[in-house]
């Protein structure tokens, strides 16, 4: 029992450091960490790929590749606003906007509105809940997390389709200069 005690003590006197490094809101850090890592992937990509590819899909009854960015912004915006307990500023980006410009700003700036909302989140605040997708009660850091999840599979989505026009995923190229 006395072993156990010294090395929980040992591990959380080791750990400390890491933690008041991390202002003292780890699962936030770390929630902030991972859409730091997906954000830059595909905004890289919306900024890679080129026009003429916007409309492209991978097949007739998919997203295209615009139609994807799109999706991201107006999800951006949903998801980080519940977890801010506001309303969505924009939307209307998925079925209202067509052009690179358009998308790209639109996905930029839903970017910055959950880089906004993560920056007033701190773990206490992460843990109230809110109403999300069912009405059921899920913590902020989990809707956060949600998002972190869903601009991942996107950008899954959208790595098919560069790799299916020849063209190099943000990701890979991050991978082939460590």
């Amino acid at each position: 029992m006395l072993r156990r005690f010294v090395v929980v003590t040992a591990a959380a006197l080791l750990l400390s450091p890491y933690v008041f490094a991390q202002g003292g809101n780890p699962m936030t850090q770390s929630m902030k960490a991972q859409f730091d890592e997906i954000k830059m992937y595909i905004s890289q990509t919306a900024q890679k790929v080129p026009e003429d590819l916007y409309s492209f899909k991978a097949t007739p009854e998919v997203r295209s590749l615009g139609e994807i960015i799109g999706h991201v912004a107006d999800s951006n915006f949903m998801i980080c606003s519940v977890a801010a307990g506001e309303k969505a500023p924009q939307s209307g980006f998925e079925k209202g906007k067509t052009s690179k410009a358009d998308l790209a700003k639109g996905l930029m700036d839903s970017i910055a509105y959950c880089d906004k909302v993560i920056a007033s989140m701190d773990d206490t605040k992460g843990m109230e809940t809110v109403k999300f997708f069912n009405g059921g009660q899920t913590p902020r850091l989990a809707v956060l997390a949600f998002n972190n999840s869903h601009c991942n599979e996107h950008y899954g989505n959208l790595v098919t389709y560069m790799r299916l026009k020849k063209i190099v995923p943000p990701s890979t190229e991050d991978y082939q200069k460590r």
